[in-house]
């Protein structure tokens, strides 16, 4: 047996984990960055908790709560070149994805002055400064995953920056979710899903791996049930976060597979929310598989007997219409088939033909 391990960023995960542990924010350095979007921080506590920890220690900091959903490489630039001008010395990321993504190519810009949104792509492999993660959603993962996925408007996609930049620490509280809507609360936890299954069905997958992948598995046994009744208690929100975590810590091992790498274009031009465009991909992904053992262990563990078990609760938690083209479908598979990288993680050889057959069930029949 032989597997690669490393996780790098110290979780600290319970409620009030930041005001609890406030010291570590001193102990990384002496002025923050605050990234985060423009309002959902200030509503849930999120940056209240982080000012008056960073306030109680000490520990300066300036506010760029300027970051959009899926984040573009023009906003991290002006959020570094803010970060440059205050002399931060490091970043802390608050929010979903985005903004902790943000936070992540950010502090990299910062440490990296020469590097902009023109060369990033070609610079080699760069260090930032140290970034701090505080989740807001529970479907991410981004605050214990290395990955920084950013919008190219020259490209036209999402990707990734292509750069390991794991937090040094994250707080995880799931008291930040208490509010969150009921299609965030969905789609969110539908991501966290994709990445439990995207990393257990891995080229990359080890028996270190799929520890986190199956006990993930265990709690969505709890939260699929509590998704569907629309029940979000305090338990639901302490499990799907937990969760979310465990399926972060199992793509830094293993990264993603088809559903993340397929779903980007309909986030791009058909504007549907990341975890969303993942989730409808994800029984079609699953049934392409011509070897079923391994998806037939997961839904044990979820306590279904059959893939149509787990079928049906996709089909009660999404309800969409995408208005796409044949055509359009076709120039994503091009594009996705020819992207060998994108490729890589699938353990099973994939054709043209099955990129289509995935798209076209999961989206013309809807």
């Amino acid at each position: 047996m032989e597997f690669r391990y490393s996780m790098p960023t110290e979780i600290y995960f319970g409620e009030d984990a930041v005001l609890k542990n406030k010291e570590v924010f001193s102990s990384i350095g002496k002025k923050a960055l605050v990234v985060t979007g423009r309002r959902s921080a200030k509503m849930n506590g999120s940056y209240d908790d982080v000012k008056q920890a960073l306030s109680e220690t000490g520990t300066d900091h300036i506010l760029f709560d300027e970051v959009e959903e899926n984040p573009s490489l023009e906003t991290i630039e002006k959020g570094s070149e803010i970060g440059k001008k205050n002399l931060v010395d490091f970043v802390i990321g608050i929010g979903g994805g985005s903004p902790m993504d943000a936070a992540k190519a950010i502090a990299l810009f910062i440490k990296n002055p020469e590097i902009n949104k023109e060369n990033i792509f070609s610079a080699g492999k760069l260090e930032s400064i140290p970034v701090v993660a505080v989740p807001t959603t529970s479907g991410t993962g981004s605050e214990v995953t290395q990955y920084s996925i950013i919008t190219s408007f020259k490209e036209k996609t999402k990707k990734n920056l292509g750069q390991s930049i794991f937090p040094k620490a994250a707080f995880v509280d799931c008291k930040y979710t208490y509010n969150l809507p009921e299609n965030v609360t969905v789609n969110t936890a539908i991501d966290a899903f994709t990445h439990l299954t995207e990393g257990y069905l891995n080229t990359n997958s080890t028996y270190m791996s799929e520890i986190f992948g199956e006990k993930g598995f265990e709690l969505f046994k709890h939260c699929f049930v509590k998704l569907v009744k629309k029940d979000f208690s305090k338990e639901f929100r302490e499990k799907v976060m937990l969760a979310s975590v465990m399926g972060g810590i199992q793509i830094a091992q293993t990264g993603t597979s088809l559903p993340h790498g397929m779903g980007y274009p309909l986030t791009y031009f058909k504007g549907l929310p990341h975890g969303l465009a993942n989730g409808v991909l994800t029984i079609e992904y699953l049934k392409s598989f011509r070897d079923q053992r391994k998806i037939n262990r997961m839904l044990r563990i979820l306590g279904y007997d059959t893939l149509e078990e787990l079928e049906d609760v996709f089909n009660q938690l999404i309800d969409i219409k995408v208005d796409i083209t044949e055509e359009e479908i076709i120039d994503y598979s091009e594009q996705f088939i020819s992207n060998k990288g994108k490729l890589k993680n699938h353990p099973e050889e994939i054709t043209f033909k099955d990129i289509v057959r995935i798209y076209s069930k999961s989206l013309l029949n809807k």
